[in-house]
């Protein structure tokens, strides 16, 4: 059984047999991988809908870019980008988790129909977002983070990351808590390639199991990121982010087989086919 694995339930979402998969709807001009493919309402729905025909169980809609160095967007353009998809998407009877760091537009995006709001800061970055989440009584995401994208780079400073992301992921999973969020509505993210170099990213996918000890279930979202890049250029260039979707699928197998909740990819057929063939595999065990 994969609750054997750790998987665990979040209450206020549905349950799987497997790792699920969130599939990334980016409204933004300026994302690292699909920024301005996806900008207009009417696009980015039919591509949130073509996701769930690919095998999505959930989408995760963003307004905001966090790839390293990039600056925020204000808070009324965010919403404006986000809060039609939101609606659009559950409209059509789509899970949708909402992408953002303010708590205004989570709220919003929760009025709109998004069931889960996924938080980067892990509520650090609005001081507001911990009391909106709690008073909805929405799953929260609470992702491992150190500051915003301008300055991130320069926080990847680390003596043991395993034991430094799981004692600093702990401690805020206390502080929301203690800011009135069930803890059976959280949900964990190490954070892969936030004030994180690629040592540390690989570091914490071989050790999943140490994650596991926090006691939530745990979201991986590796998708296209930069120690990918690293990991395929051998002596080369990077290959560009749309080129990773292979090696995405390879972390999604490895950690669908590792217990995760959830992945949290771009492209979503080759990981669905991925989280489903680790679940056979954990089933003949």
């Amino acid at each position: 059984m994969s609750t054997l694995r750790g998987r665990g339930t979040v209450e206020g979402l549905p349950e799987w047999d497997r790792c699920a998969v969130m599939g990334v709807v980016n409204v933004t001009p300026d994302s690292f991988s699909d920024g301005g493919r996806w900008f207009d309402t009417t696009t980015a729905v039919k591509h949130g809908l073509d996701l769930v025909g690919e095998g999505a169980d959930l989408v995760d809609v963003g307004g905001e870019s966090t790839r390293p160095g990039a600056s925020r967007v204000d808070e009324s353009e965010e919403l404006r980008r986000v809060i039609p998809v939101v609606r659009g998407l559950a409209s059509e009877g789509v899970t949708v988790s909402v992408d953002t760091m303010r708590a205004r537009v989570a709220e919003r995006a929760i009025a709109a129909g998004a069931v889960l709001v996924n938080d980067v800061s892990g509520g650090q970055a609005d001081p507001d977002m911990v009391p909106v989440v709690a008073a909805a009584g929405a799953p929260f995401v609470v992702m491992h983070w150190r500051g915003f994208s301008e300055s991130m780079n320069s926080r990847a400073v680390y003596g043991d990351v395993v034991a430094e992301v799981t004692a600093e992921l702990r401690a805020r999973m206390d502080a929301v808590v203690a800011g009135g969020v069930a803890p059976e509505r959280l949900v964990i993210d190490p954070g892969l390639g936030f004030a994180k170099d690629a040592a540390h990213d690989l570091a914490l996918l071989a050790r999943l199991d140490a994650l596991h000890g926090l006691g939530r279930p745990l979201l991986v979202a590796a998708s296209r990121k930069r120690f990918l890049g690293h990991v395929l250029a051998g002596e080369g260039a990077p290959p560009p982010a749309r080129e990773r979707d292979a090696a995405t699928a390879a972390v999604s197998a490895l950690s669908a087989r590792a217990g995760a909740w959830a992945v949290r990819v771009h492209e979503v057929r080759a990981t669905a086919d991925a989280v489903r063939v680790a679940r056979a595999i954990e089933g003949a065990a």
